[in-house]
């Protein structure tokens, strides 16, 4: 038999309005309310069914992650993280797959509103710059946290590492094994961190005197084929880069596939850096260097700013820059 708020409310010898209160965290309730509440949720063990949400202003104790039908594989990590925190915050994290187009009228984010009614949502890139998308939160109400945005900063919660100077640094120590044709693979257009990415590339070849050569960049859109189609292009060239930085682990992994079907060895003729350092850099042979976002750290941080807005009815922006890492791995070696 399921145990209901009324089982609790009458073990507590208390209303169900006060249990409700309670339940929902509610600031107008004795702190003897609130141990009673426990103590008979406890005795019970009831658990709260978070779609039962008829009451008007309740929590749903739902945050929602809307991320894009094809994913590159640091959401996955972004995930992990985001979960752990709301589960350790007694909420719930819903992952909400949608398609770009219908993304840009901020249609899904409104839909899930209407039925779902979370207290929150974690927004990552490209959504965490849509305008439509942030129009429809503030309209609705609903709080948000936006992972690495780059268009009105200033709106919700923001959790980001400065990714400008972590390009840089990694072309750097690119520049500094001796590698002076370096090439760079970046990102879709809608996504900031491909703007900064390249910034970052080019302020560094800037800073060393070594002249931007439009040839060796190419455009990606941070997933695998795209590395291996923009790899192909640039270790064909007659005076092919001997370095190449990707935007991603995923597109560098697929320029590590380009290379070996034209018959090239990693690092021995072309060097690899990518970016994020997910799971599949360590996996991959040899193992990819490339530049350590602390991904979960992020998700908890990007959850947690969120939840403490729902939890104080209070949506004042916030800004958390964390620390990136250069991890040198088999994939980079001096030129021949």
């Amino acid at each position: 038999m399921t145990t209901t708020i009324k089982d609790v409310a009458a073990r507590a010898g208390l209303s169900v309005m006060t249990v409700s209160r309670v339940l929902n965290g509610e600031r107008h309730v004795s702190a003897a309310a609130r141990e009673k509440v426990q103590e008979a949720i406890d005795a019970l063990g009831y658990r709260r069914n978070v779609f039962a949400r008829g009451l008007p202003g309740s929590r749903s104790f739902l945050i929602c992650m809307p991320i894009p039908e094809m994913i590159p594989d640091y959401i996955a990590e972004f995930q992990q993280g985001a979960v752990e925190r709301c589960r350790a915050e007694g909420y719930h994290l819903v992952v909400q797959p949608y398609d770009g187009q219908s993304a840009m009228t901020g249609e899904p984010v409104a839909a899930t509103i209407a039925s779902l009614r979370p207290d929150g949502f974690l927004l990552l890139p490209p959504m965490s710059d849509n305008l439509a998308v942030l129009d429809t939160l503030d309209q609705a109400g609903v709080p948000y946290a936006r992972l690495a945005p780059s268009v009105e900063p200033g709106r919700g919660a923001c959790v980001c590492v400065d990714e400008v100077e972590a390009a840089r640094a990694m072309t750097a120590a690119l520049l500094d094994l001796g590698h002076r044709r370096i090439g760079f693979i970046g990102g879709p257009p809608d996504h900031g961190a491909s703007a900064w990415r390249l910034e970052g590339y080019r302020k560094a070849l800037a800073e060393r005197g070594v002249a931007a050569d439009r040839a060796l960049e190419a455009d990606g859109d941070f997933l695998f084929d795209s590395g291996d189609v923009a790899g192909e292009r640039l270790l064909s060239q007659p005076d092919r880069p001997s370095a190449i930085f990707a935007g991603n682990d995923d597109m560098a992994l697929g320029v590590m596939a380009a290379a070996r079907r034209l018959g090239l060895s990693v690092p021995g003729d072309v060097s690899l850096a990518g970016f994020d350092d997910g799971e599949i850099a360590s996996l991959a042979w040899p193992q990819l260097t490339t530049v350590r976002q602390p991904v979960q750290a992020m998700a908890s941080a990007a959850a947690e700013a969120v939840i403490a807005m729902v939890e104080s009815g209070e949506r004042a922006a916030s800004s958390r820059r964390l620390d990136f890492a250069l991890v040198f791995r088999g994939s980079t070696a001096p030129p021949a």
